[in-house]
């Protein structure tokens, strides 16, 4: 019944992504082409501009839900991130280069649990904009997230999430696998054994 209910929820927040036709039009519209996005790392002067990122995807995805976010919160969460300069974490930013407005994030690190022994490495967030979802850029992320680990050695990569986020079907369609609890429930986390091929697979 859980499941179910969860499979109801993130249908009904799909349901307020704009479909990728609607997208290409206000990229139009706006002027902008994927040519205007540049992929980079992230830098300490980014702070801000990723807690603003964070906080107005985060209401887009979850708007109705009762938590809401402290920006102070955030703000310390990302600063602390940027002191942690020896934990080997890393984050690619995509920019607009004609506003310099950030539209998307991925974090990732080493996975060091030992709860999941067959994965190495863990996208910890990745977020993007709606209005700049279902174009290809999401997809780009992921791939810089599995090639970086690919340079560091690592070839498997886990995600956790909630099974209420309407992007399990972009987790699934990246290649993604389910994982399940031992009482065989799925909590919204995914997995990939195989980072090369993820690689292969993505746009640079």
């Amino acid at each position: 019944m859980k499941n179910l209910t969860n499979s109801i929820t993130r249908f009904l927040l799909g349901l307020k992504r704009p479909s990728s036709s609607t997208n290409k039009r206000l990229l139009h519209k706006n002027g902008e082409t994927l040519s205007s996005f540049i992929i980079r790392e992230a830098v300490t002067k980014d702070i801000e501009d990723l807690v603003t990122l964070h906080i107005q995807v985060w209401y887009e995805t979850y708007g109705n839900s009762k938590h809401k976010l402290s920006r102070d919160y955030i703000h310390r969460f990302w600063k602390e991130a940027f002191e942690r300069t020896n934990e080997g974490w890393f984050c690619f930013v995509i920019e607009n280069t004609h506003t310099h407005q950030l539209v998307g994030y991925a974090k990732a690190k080493p996975y060091a649990s030992g709860d999941l022994p067959d994965y190495a490495g863990e996208l910890n967030k990745i977020y993007l904009l709606r209005n700049y979802q279902r174009l290809g850029l999401g997809a780009k992320l992921v791939g810089h997230v599995a090639r970086r680990f690919l340079s560091q050695g690592i070839h498997t990569m886990v995600l956790f999430g909630i099974p209420q986020n309407p992007s399990c079907g972009f987790h699934e369609a990246m290649g993604g696998r389910r994982l399940y609890s031992a009482n065989g429930k799925f909590h919204g986390g995914y997995g990939w054994l195989d980072l090369q091929k993820l690689a292969e697979r993505t746009p640079v």
